[in-house]
């Protein structure tokens, strides 16, 4: 078996792996400033897509401009997704050199997309393949493809342990390879349930002595999750920003859900925001939680946010999720000020971070990895890829990490 790395070797985003010249696994950008895309447009005969984050899918459309249409293959919720993402970025970069596909590029997505669930073997481009739930995001897959003479497992992001929004991934098929995220390999995570208390207790201290707390969070999972953790403690929230339009979607996917009871019932209990006649500053005067994007506060409702509750010290900023180099969510974090809309704004509101992460850490890592010790393993996303594939070799596994646009041939001796 063929494996060539367009993308998500040595780093994180962009991630595409084209398998046998015939079969693409993910094709996502890297949300950079320009954004950056796999180094190659390959012309495969099918696409296979893990997820639907922007790293994994933003560039698939872009598959279909020129005069082939291959089928892409994908559960329902990353088929929504990757509409509802793609269509974000032709509003933010359409006709730019940053978009680097069309309306009717779109369009055509909808008329060779083939949606499948766990666990239902399809054909593509001659392959079986096979996806098991990931426990990242609603519809997360590993993927299994098998071409005959090897099975090679793309884990695709994923996370061992259960959250509200989904569970972790119990899946471990048999395999003779498995492309690995390495994401988090030298970060052990915080027990989920004591960051939740520590989160709401901190909240709810706010909210009783008289303040507002900004909860910024990505549109897909992150918000949903905190909506869960939310309703579970009783705290006010309302949600703002593509996250609404998230909520919606995944509602209509419950099989995808690990509780659709707790998510209609923590839909309910919040309050969406219309963004209707100075709705939000309004908002900003209650004593409640608002979950809005953007989760690194690069855009979004926060824009509206911040600004109205950065001056009054009573007042809380608690992120959820890790912060690029770079963002404005990194700055506030690292020296209390933050570039907001175009102006360098000081906040003297209080500023705290949570690791809320929908991926495995190390011991998640290596647990997964341990139903493969007799397995090739070839590490990508993330940005110590040769580290981490050089601790699993000591540690016995027959471990690398690819360069990006090598081609690795592997498989059954």
């Amino acid at each position: 078996m063929d494996v060539q790395f367009l993308g998500g070797a040595r780093e994180i985003g962009r991630s595409a792996v084209l398998v046998n010249d015939a079969l693409l696994l993910d094709f996502g950008m890297l949300t950079d400033n320009p954004p950056q895309f796999p180094i190659e447009t390959p012309d495969p005969d099918a696409v296979v897509i893990s997820h639907g984050h922007l790293d994994h899918v933003g560039t698939v459309p872009a598959l279909l401009s020129g005069d082939s249409r291959p089928p892409i293959h994908w559960t329902p919720p990353t088929y929504e997704l990757t509409l509802t993402l793609a269509r974000d970025t032709l509003k933010l970069h359409g006709g730019t050199y940053n978009c680097p596909f069309t309306e009717t590029d779109l369009r055509r997505v909808t008329q060779v997309s083939e949606t499948h669930g766990y666990r239902e073997t399809f054909a593509a481009a001659g392959h079986e393949v096979t996806f098991y739930n990931a426990g990242h995001i609603p519809g997360s897959a590993h993927v299994l493809v098998d071409d005959g003479d090897t099975r090679l497992l793309y884990t695709g992001d994923f996370h061992t342990d259960d959250q509200r929004l989904v569970s972790g991934t119990t899946a471990r098929p048999e395999a003779d390879v498995v492309i690995c995220e390495s994401t988090y390999s030298d970060v052990e995570h915080e027990d989920r349930s004591v960051v939740e208390g520590r989160f709401a207790e901190s909240v709810e201290t706010t909210l009783w002595e008289g303040g507002t707390v900004v909860v910024p969070a990505f549109a897909i999972g992150r918000t949903q999750e905190m909506m869960l953790i939310c309703d579970a403690y009783d705290i006010p929230c309302y949600v703002d920003g593509m996250g609404k339009r998230v909520t919606e979607m995944l509602q209509q996917d419950p099989e995808f859900l690990r509780d659709a009871d707790a998510f209609r019932r923590a839909k309910s209990h919040a309050r969406f925001v219309t963004g209707r006649n100075g709705q939000r500053k309004r908002i900003t005067e209650q004593k409640a939680a608002i979950i809005t994007t953007s989760g690194m506060l690069s855009g979004g409702p926060a824009m509206t946010y911040i600004p109205e509750i950065r001056a009054n010290p009573m007042n809380k900023i608690t992120m959820t999720g890790y912060q690029v180099e770079g963002t404005p969510g990194r700055d506030l974090v690292e020296t209390g000020t933050a570039e907001i809309d175009g102006r360098v704004m000081p906040v003297s509101a209080q500023v705290e971070q949570y690791d809320f992460s929908a991926h495995a850490d190390r011991s998640g890592l290596l647990s997964f990895l341990e139903s493969y010790r007799d397995t090739a393993v070839l590490v990508d996303h993330g940005d110590r890829c040769e580290g981490f594939a050089a601790e699993l070799r000591d540690d016995g596994f027959d471990a690398s990490a690819p360069d990006l646009g090598a081609t690795v041939t592997t498989g059954i001796d």
